[in-house]
């Protein structure tokens, strides 16, 4: 194949032209590439989209697509990377899989790369193999007066020798000898990897040895708690023993565990259905049980320097997740967060709000503009206002909230303070 018919850079220069792909069923032209077999490049090139490039796939050192077509991405492949360059990470995958391509797509994170070559951003990658040059000159074409003369000063042709025994084409075949080299170099080679190709993993992760080690601790630890025997476990240690905030499992909670990070974390208010669209288009159906809060606190010394710590929480909405932290769990909840329902303390260690609100500290979530809640009168527990509009004084809320939650804590509680 020459380069003029190259199918990589036919589609680079389609694409580059702002040229429209069609597509075609046979010699029937079709609106969807799903029913297509071949994939038309202006002017009139039809290809199959089956057909293999010369961009190989990661893992394999394969130089010619004609010999191992399943070591390089197919044209279809690569054109669907291009064509839904600007979906989300899940939506990509999910519409490959679509088109049949359960393990011949572009990875996500090859994606860019191939985006970047075919539009032109980058003029080299090193998965794309040489492109083999084929002489294109018809056999029995008379040659330019210039080659003749240099063919007759360079290479004499042999006596008896005819016109018909000089192939018209000719291409690199490489000697045995010099691939199994190549091979034992690429073995000893350190690949340089950047943020996108460090994330890629070379095999599927297992668990069993980690799990079964576990399992036999936990075995013989329970008994020991039967028999009485004293556990040869130590205590954990008071570094580990993160306070806990407890949000109300409502739906119609303002904060759930769809937007609790964003707001305690990073100070932004984030209505929960648009939160939970969002988790659902990365790939994200489910909320977690139990939810890692990291949050930077700055103090001023005796001295009246300015430190910077940092400090973490765990957000759970249910006794069952609170549960994975222990027996103790309730010694480390700090916070309980409500939406004025009696109901949320039913499972609780204290189902009567005034005596739960004795053990922690309360906190009523509500819009800025809602009426005051008569049933939370007697419950100790302090409003936060939530603004529904402007989300500029969301920092100011948020600030709020960790101020009330330290003194409470400093002064109920300070075994949990991190210094």
């Amino acid at each position: 194949m020459s380069s003029t018919t190259d199918l990589l850079v036919s589609l680079s220069q389609t694409i580059k032209a702002k040229l429209p792909v069609a597509y075609a069923k046979g010699t029937d032209p079709v609106s969807s590439i799903v029913s297509a077999t071949h994939l038309i490049l202006p002017p009139d090139l039809s290809v199959p989209k089956s057909s293999p490039t010369r961009y190989r796939k990661p893992g394999t050192s394969s130089t010619d697509p004609s010999i191992s077509p399943q070591d390089f991405f197919s044209l279809e492949a690569i054109y669907l990377a291009w064509l839904l360059r600007d979906a989300p990470g899940a939506e990509y995958n999910r519409q490959s899989r679509e088109h049949g391509l359960a393990l011949g797509f572009v990875s996500i994170t090859e994606r860019k790369n191939v985006v970047d070559w075919l539009e032109g951003r980058t003029s080299e990658n090193e998965r794309i193999v040489s492109l083999i040059v084929e002489s294109t000159t018809p056999p029995g074409t008379p040659p330019h007066r210039g080659s003749a003369t240099a063919a007759s000063t360079t290479s004499p042709r042999k006596p008896g020798a005819t016109e018909s025994s000089s192939p018209s084409k000719r291409r690199y075949v490489a000697d045995p000898r010099d691939i199994e080299v190549v091979k034992k170099i690429k073995h000893n080679e350190i690949e340089l990897q950047d943020r996108n190709t460090v994330l890629r993993g070379i095999k599927p992760n297992n668990f069993s040895a980690l799990r079964t080690t576990y399992t036999d601790k936990l075995k013989k630890l329970k008994e020991a708690s039967k028999s009485g025997m004293p556990m040869s476990t130590p205590a954990p240690s008071a570094e580990n023993l993160y306070p806990i905030i407890m949000i109300s499992s409502s739906p119609t909670a303002l904060i759930t565990m769809y937007n609790v990070k964003r707001f305690l974390q990073e100070s932004t208010f984030e209505l929960s259905a648009d939160a939970r669209a969002r988790a659902a288009a990365e790939g994200n159906p489910r909320a977690e049980d139990l939810i890692p809060i990291d949050r930077r606190r700055t103090t001023v010394d005796s001295a009246g320097h300015e430190r910077a710590t940092h400090a973490r929480y765990f957000v759970v909405d249910s006794v069952d997740a609170l549960s994975k932290f222990g027996t103790d769990a309730w010694e480390r909840v700090v916070c309980v967060m409500t939406t004025g329902q009696a109901w949320q303390f039913r499972p609780y260690r204290w189902s009567e709000p005034r005596t739960l609100f004795h053990h922690v500290k309360g906190i009523y979530v509500s819009w800025a503009n809602d009426p005051p809640n008569t049933k939370i009168k007697d419950w100790n527990v302090t409003e936060l206002k939530i603004d529904p509009h402007r989300r500029h004084v969301d920092k100011s809320v948020v600030a709020h909230f960790w101020k009330i939650l330290d003194d409470w804590t400093m002064a109920n509680k300070p075994g949990l303070m991190k210094s």
